[in-house]
């Protein structure tokens, strides 16, 4: 059956692996990947040329009113026939900074915004366009647990606060620094799998809402805004330990997002499913307080975008 499904964070990494796996293993599956101008026009030309049907709508993930235009430009085309029947959405982008200050036009804090918020404002806008059965993947991380066998001390764990302060610049102490930046990283990927525990209560039936830890995957973008000494070590040192159960390749990472996506891999709605198979998250991942009182946040926070 022909279906379409939208993705974020499919240029590069395991994101650009987990397209090229789907356009392959779905060939009646239209791709639409959300992403940059000239990045996602690139991108859906090469794997519209490998033959794959792909095609490109402009977002800015760091800016909700750029999310809210890309949301519409896919409802207009589903409504109008462009597009078939929308089954799938891959929240796959994510952030992360060396410091706990960066904000966008909107004066949230970026790493709150592409983490959580625009998979928020996507989900909100398009779940009315859904069609069953269909499936929402939102990739989080194992940096949620905070201990060393999960992220061996490189990132600290989540420091949970109120939603509304954790949406703003300065939420962690020494914000200015490294490790509050990796810290709002972890934090914004339980709020993330607090997200998709709400959207599993949340959704209609046959919607279903599943949350994808990659694992350590070395050798990717992710931190593209560190110094020079961490970029050179995650892409030319680090990467020889998908070698080691501590961490997994690019290759093995895409494949288990593409069969998560497509449904290869069974997972019940609200699950967590590290690499390719369903088990728990953190035990702190599970607690329907902060995810009402997370909820409650994001609704207001996007509001502004929502007709």
């Amino acid at each position: 059956m022909p279906s379409t499904i939208v993705m974020t964070g499919a240029s590069r990494g395991i994101g650009r692996v987990a397209a090229e796996r789907i356009v392959r293993a779905a060939p009646r599956t239209h791709l639409v990947v959300a992403a940059r101008e000239a990045t996602g026009a690139r991108l859906a030309a090469e794997l519209d040329a490998s033959g794959g049907r792909v095609s490109h709508v402009p977002v800015d993930l760091g800016v909700l009113d750029s999310v809210r235009s890309a949301a519409e430009e896919i409802r207009g085309r589903l409504d109008h026939g462009e597009l078939p029947p929308l089954h799938g959405f891959i929240g796959n982008a994510g952030i992360q900074y060396t410091n706990a200050l960066t904000a966008g036009p909107d004066g949230l804090e970026s790493t709150f915004t592409v983490n959580v918020l625009a998979n928020h404002l996507f989900v909100r806008l398009l779940e009315d366009r859904f069609h069953t059965p269909g499936r929402i993947v939102i990739t989080v991380s194992d940096t949620h647990f905070g201990d060393f066998r999960h992220n061996m001390g490189m990132v600290p764990g989540p420091a949970w606060r109120s939603p509304d302060v954790l949406a703003r610049p300065g939420a962690f102490s020494a914000p200015r620094t490294t490790a509050a930046g990796r810290t709002a990283y972890s934090t914004s990927k339980l709020a993330a799998i607090y997200l998709v525990h709400e959207y599993a209560r949340r959704l209609p039936d046959g919607i279903d809402a599943i949350g994808f830890n990659p694992g350590f995957v070395p050798g990717t973008d992710l931190a593209r805004n560190a110094g020079p000494a961490s970029r050179f070590a995650m892409r030319r040192i680090l990467p020889a330990l998908t070698r080691t159960p501590f961490a997994t390749s690019r290759a093995a990472a895409g494949r288990h997002l593409a069969d998560v996506v497509l449904g290869a891999t069974a997972a019940p709605t609200g699950s967590y499913v590290d690499r390719g198979r369903v088990t728990r998250s953190s035990e702190e991942s599970y607690d329907p307080r902060r995810e009402a009182e997370l909820w409650a946040a994001a609704e207001r926070l996007i509001a502004p975008y929502v007709p």
